[in-house]
Parts: structure tokens; C-alpha cells; sequence
């Protein structure tokens, strides 16, 4: 029994479209060479095969030899449900009788290619057909004319067998050529980018789709062993839960102070500062108490090398390794040269949806911000994934690094205004010695200290002091001392 939709075989495309592709019309799928078509095609025939399907794959390109090598590459044999058609011009019509014919060789070419497809199609009667591709086509027509009267004529032929079919295109002839856009009841555009560093980054783009919603705009994806992967383009609006806010505590008393209690469920947080002055300690001080009350946590970590990660936290008394071994700390090194953004995305709602991991640090928006070349999209990006977490009651931790070390300071990109709190780290000078205050700019979700306090990160981990009530300018780097006594800490840094 068959569905109203073809499924792709591919979950996140189906996604995407709603389902998969509507049965008993005619899909163009076009990008340039290396874009993935040919994968995605394979994907499709397989889905169709494992639902007892007749599948037909017509190829003018390549030899079936090729074919089947390289659906073995993916892991993949073409069974018996799944024929391949390998279309090639007859012997007789290279003869040098036919190339001084007042016909024109491509004329019995043309009509002798469809007069095989159509016997193939007779023959095997598929519910699923590929054609491989139509650059061949259009070479045989010749103009652009004869070419949309073929392109129709196929249609028209598989609309009698109810057959779900998908045309190919490499787009090495007339990029211009629209023709088959107009014909095709739905268009699918697979696109390969190629940044100044690192791999390579493709997309897709639902171009068309007669009669049918779907998730317009781009989606990053991947080719890997096992097939390809899509990445739908996450869209808060459509994610919603309900649930039970909390005000979460941090497990340092002054710093549950500073933020008038503790951060709530379901909100996020940004901890801004200049390198080196703990921005990735107070995130993690987060999860570590919330590992500690039994939840789970997930690390996304750009900018350091996990064991140096481990080592550093270690030697200022934050054991990550003992708490990974709780199983309820999930740690993901993320390379933004070799991650799309969508996969980033996709990975963070996989491993709160599945996961169940209530508890979100992202170190850093630095290293997030390397893996996408255009800040504005950046700033959406992070916009559409702070808004899922928050309404799946999670609760977000994201650092940045700010540029300088004292005075006025500059973010790589402003988010401050996402962020539902804004943690704010400073270096001052105070007595001859570097020091390091921690302030709150903004809460959301409550009422919070107005006051800076200085903080140090010892052996012992992390120990905030009293307000810096006496002092003036900590926030430019050199204070003013009104008081009479000293607030400071005195303990030494290691």
C-alpha cells in the first residue's frame, strides 16, 4: 500500500518537505557536478525499494558499472526492486553513413533515447524513476524548443503509470534554461560552497513545490559514508513545551548574590569578558552543580582541546572527568572549520530532544562565529537557537571574548540583547596587582545586585568577595579608592 508521499529516504529532507515528494508527478533536482545528486537519488530508490517498490534508474551519464560502485562506496547494493537502465546511443548511429545523412544525427538520437526509455519503463512499470541527466537531453535537442516538447513528453508518459519520478540536472550546459522549472511540480537546488579555510559547506533550497507547505530558505547538509544528511533550518516558533521554571543555583553563594538568587530555567546566559578571566570556569561552575543535582548537561566546546580543558579545570578544583563518569555530562569537541552551523544547530536540539540535557554551555560564540562567514546570519542563527532552548526549558550558558584587557572593550558581534542575563568579567588594577571583578549588567527573569565585586580563581576554584562599594572605575580598568577599609581579597592566585 502506498502514501499519498514518496518519502525521500532522507530525514531531514522529508522533513523539509513535509513528508517526501508527491507521488505521481515529475521533481527536477539540479546542482552543479559534486553537489550530491546522484546520492540523494540513490537514497530515494532505496526508500522506495525497502517500502516494496519498483524502482527504474535511467542513466545517459554514467555506466552502471560507476552506478553501482558507487552506491557500494555508501554501503549500498542495488537489489532486484532497484533496475538500472544504462542508456547509451546505438552502434549504428556512429556509423559514418548516419554522420553524412541529410537527417541530423542528433534528431535519431533524440527520438531513439526516449523510444528506450519509454521500452525500459514498459518493461519494468516503476512506481520510482531517476533520469541521469538532462544535460544529455538537452544536447540532443539542440534548442530550447525541441527540448521543453521532450521534457513534456516525458511527463506526460509517466503521468499514465503513476510514477513518482526525479530528473536530474548537472547544470554544465545553459545555466539560463529554466524550462524544465516551469514543467516540474517540484524543484530542489543542492549548492556546494567552498570557504577560504577548511571543508566545504552544502546546501539545499526548496525552490518550488506546487500545492504543497515546506521549509523555505537554505539547509546545510552532509555526505557521509552512510548517505546523505540534511539539516533543517531551525525555526523556534514550531518548538514549543511546557514546563516548570526553576531558579537554578550556581553552588557559590555570593554568586547566587550577584544574580539575586540563582539563574532561572529556560533562560540564557551571556558571560562576556577579555581572555583569561575565567569566562569558561563560570559556565562550567553552572553545570557542574547541575550535574550535581542529578541533571544532564551538554558541553559544546570550540575554542580549546578537551584534555587541556580537563587538565585546566582540574588544577582549580573542577574534576570534569569525575563528572563525565557520572553520565550525565556529554562533552562535544566542535570544529568550526569542518561544522555547518545547521549541524552545530542540529546537534544542541538532537541532544536536548533525545538527550534530555537541560543544561547548555556553548564555549565559544568566538569559535561559533568562525564557522559562519556573515555576522548577521550569525546573530539569527543564535537567535533561533537561544529561543528553542528557552522554550524547551533549558538553560543556556554562551561565552565571548571580548577584545583588550582593560578600558573600553569590543565584542566580535553584539548579542548582549538575546541573552536573557549578562554576566560581565573585568581586569582592574588595584595595589600594585591585576585584579578581577565580576559584575551583572542585565536579568530578565528577576531582580539582581547593581553592585561589582572582585573575584579569584585559586586551587580551591572560584571565590567571590564582598561589593566593591569603596571603589570607583573598577568597570575602565583603574579604580578610585574612597573607603577606609580594604574590601579586597587577600588570598594568592594560583
Amino acid at each position: 500500500m502506498t502514501t499519498s508521499k514518496a518519502a525521500t529516504g532522507i530525514v531531514g529532507l522529508d522533513d523539509i518537505l513535509s513528508g517526501g515528494l508527491s507521488r505521481s508527478h515529475v521533481f527536477l533536482l539540479e546542482g552543479e557536478p559534486g553537489t550530491g545528486k546522484t546520492t540523494v537519488a540513490l537514497q530515494f530508490l532505496l526508500a522506495g525499494a525497502a517500502a516494496g517498490e519498483r524502482c527504474l534508474y535511467i542513466t545517459l551519464s554514467e555506466t552502471e558499472r560507476e552506478l553501482r560502485d558507487g552506491a557500494r562506496s555508501h554501503g549500498w547494493e542495488l537489489d532486484e526492486q532497484i533496475s538500472v537502465f544504462e542508456l547509451t546511443p546505438p552502434e549504428d548511429l556512429l556509423n559514418a553513413e548516419h554522420q553524412q545523412s541529410l537527417l541530423y544525427s542528433s534528431d535519431l538520437e533524440l527520438g531513439e533515447a526516449t523510444r528506450q526509455i519509454f521500452d525500459i519503463v514498459e518493461q519494468v512499470k516503476p512506481s520510482r524513476v531517476v533520469i541521469d541527466s538532462l544535460s544529455e537531453i538537452r544536447l540532443l535537442a539542440q534548442s530550447s524548443l525541441r527540448y521543453r516538447r521532450q521534457i513534456l513528453a516525458i511527463k506526460h508518459y509517466f503521468s499514465r503509470y503513476d510514477a513518482t519520478v526525479i530528473l536530474l540536472d548537472d547544470l554544465t550546459t545553459e545555466l539560463l534554461d529554466k524550462t524544465v522549472h516551469s514543467v516540474a511540480h517540484g524543484v530542489i537546488r543542492l549548492e556546494e560552497l567552498t570557504p577560504n579555510y577548511g571543508a566545504e559547506r552544502r546546501r539545499l533550497r526548496v525552490v518550488k513545490y506546487r500545492g504543497q507547505r515546506y521549509r523555505g530558505g537554505y539547509h546545510d547538509f552532509n555526505i557521509l559514508e552512510d548517505g546523505v544528511h540534511v539539516f533543517p533550518r531551525l525555526v523556534a516558533a514550531e518548538h514549543r513545551s511546557a514546563y516548570q521554571s526553576n531558579q537554578l543555583s550556581s553552588g557559590i553563594e555570593e554568586l547566587d548574590a550577584l544574580l539575586g538568587g540563582g539563574v532561572d530555567s529556560g533562560s540564557s546566559t551571556l558571560i562576556l569578558g577579555p581572555a583569561g578571566t575565567g569566562k569558561s570556569l563560570v559556565s562550567l561552575v553552572f553545570a557542574a552543580a547541575a550535574v550535581m543535582r542529578g541533571e544532564r548537561v551538554g558541553l559544546f566546546i570550540f575554542d580549546e582541546e578537551i584534555g587541556l580543558l580537563f587538565e585546566r579545570m582540574r588544577k582549580v578544583g573542577l574534576d570534569l572527568a569525575a563528572l563525565q563518569e557520572t553520565g550525565n555530562l556529554l562533552i562535544e569537541q566542535v570544529d568550526a572549520a569542518e561544522l555547518s552551523p545547521g549541524e552545530f544547530s542540529h546537534r544542541v536540539r538532537r541532544s536536548v530532544d533525545e538527550l534530555q540535557i537541560r543544561t547548555v554551555v556553548i564555549d565559544s560564540v568566538n569559535g561559533y562565529r568562525a564557522a559562519m562567514p556573515e555576522e548577521n546570519a550569525l546573530v539569527l542563527h543564535i537567535h533561533e537557537l537561544l529561543l528553542y532552548l528557552n522554550r524547551q526549558g533549558a538553560s543556556t550558558f554562551i561565552t565571548v571574548a571580548q577584545h583588550g584587557l582593560v578600558g573600553d572593550m569590543q565584542s566580535p558581534v553584539d548579542i548582549t540583547y538575546l541573552a536573557d542575563t549578562v554576566i560581565l568579567l573585568r581586569y582592574f588594577e588595584a595595589l600594585g596587582k591585576v585584579r578581577r571583578a565580576i559584575s551583572i549588567i542585565k536579568k530578565r527573569t528577576g531582580s539582581h545586585e547593581s553592585t561589582i565585586r572582585e573575584y579569584r580563581i585559586s586551587r580551591n576554584g572560584l571565590r567571590i568577595g564582598m561589593p566593591l562599594e569603596a571603589f570607583q572605575g573598577v568597570l575602565r580598568g583603574v579604580p578610585q579608592y574612597l573607603g577606609e577599609n580594604n574590601p579586597l581579597l587577600q588570598d594568592e592566585e594560583v
